[in-house]
């Protein structure tokens, strides 16, 4: 009996099943000519993002830069041309990245990262070209790492990983909006800060005002005497240099007579925009801290903070 078919049984075996719709993605459409084809799917370039432009012109500076580094104590002419390239090759990345399309928060960071550790290692010199004045070049140094800094990290926990430490509202600061907003005056700023650095770095090989030792007969047996530029505590030439003849020597000798003048011009204009841009990065570093500050008050009342205490 088990052979024999009930009705329902037969009836669903001759019934053919209804077929379930297919997904979204799978559907066929059918074209005007009556062919079948399936929905496109966005196919996405793989893309490198470190070999970008903008970031490639951003490797350039750093090799830039260690090159002026190499050349920095005794070339100060050939130091100044690569550090001044290096520096307005600055500018040239952020064009490369809006012409290209190729704006990335990797490249921004080694942007910043590539102005500060340049600036400090320029100040860095400076501190040893002059010893009496090194406190003050450290501060700068401090100042100029603290800020941005401090500055990046409040844009980053308070503002959302997506906005740019650039983008700074005028209510909270009508300076930095203007500093950052304003190509212009981002640029000018940043460079002649940059410039008056590399004019007292001149100024280091070039005046007697500011390196008396530059005014010192120098002698191979003068124990006195020295060859180390804006240092008169310095050691005599022969414990700086085997040969007194030598490349490095000479090239020493005709770097200390170069005229001060023009240096002292770049420095005398270049100053006041330098002392600006110290007082941005003082209120940056302000601005910042309370940026920081406010969030920490919005969290501690978040977690009821603080407590009320108990009266008995």
């Amino acid at each position: 009996m088990s052979s024999v078919r009930t009705r329902r049984q037969a009836a669903a075996v001759s019934t053919p099943t209804t077929p379930s719709p297919a997904p979204r993605s799978e559907e066929v459409v059918m074209n005007g000519n009556g062919l079948a084809h399936g929905q496109p799917k966005e196919v996405y370039v793989k893309e490198n993002i470190f070999l970008f432009w903008p970031n490639i012109i951003g490797y350039s500076r750093i090799v830039l830069a260690f090159a002026s580094l190499y050349y920095m104590p005794l070339h100060p002419r050939t130091c100044s041309i690569l550090y001044s390239v290096s520096c307005l090759l600055d500018a040239l990345d952020g064009y490369a990245a809006r012409a290209f399309e190729q704006s990335t928060r990797f490249g921004a960071v080694l942007d910043m990262v590539t102005d500060r550790c340049t600036t400090a290692c320029l100040l860095v010199f400076l501190s040893s070209a002059w010893p009496r004045w090194a406190l003050l070049f450290q501060g700068l140094i401090s100042l100029d790492l603290a800020s941005h800094y401090v500055h990046m990290y409040a844009t980053l926990i308070m503002g959302g990983a997506d906005q740019s430490h650039k983008k700074v509202d005028k209510s909270r600061s009508w300076i930095l909006n203007l500093y950052y907003t304003n190509k212009t005056v981002l640029f000018i700023f940043c460079a002649m800060n940059e410039v008056c650095f590399i004019a007292l770095y001149l100024l280091s090989f070039s005046s007697p005002l500011l390196s008396p030792s530059l005014l010192e007969v120098k002698k191979a047996d003068d124990g006195a005497s020295t060859l180390q530029p804006g240092n008169p505590s310095g050691g005599a030439s022969s414990f700086i240099f085997a040969n007194p003849h030598s490349a490095a020597a000479l090239e020493l000798a005709r770097a200390n007579k170069m005229d001060s003048f023009w240096p002292w011009v770049i420095f005398g204009v270049c100053f006041p925009v330098m002392a600006g841009k110290q007082i941005i990065n003082v209120v940056q570093l302000v601005k910042a801290s309370r940026w920081l500050a406010e969030g920490d008050i919005e969290m501690r009342r978040a977690a009821g903070l603080p407590r009320q205490k108990k009266q008995k």
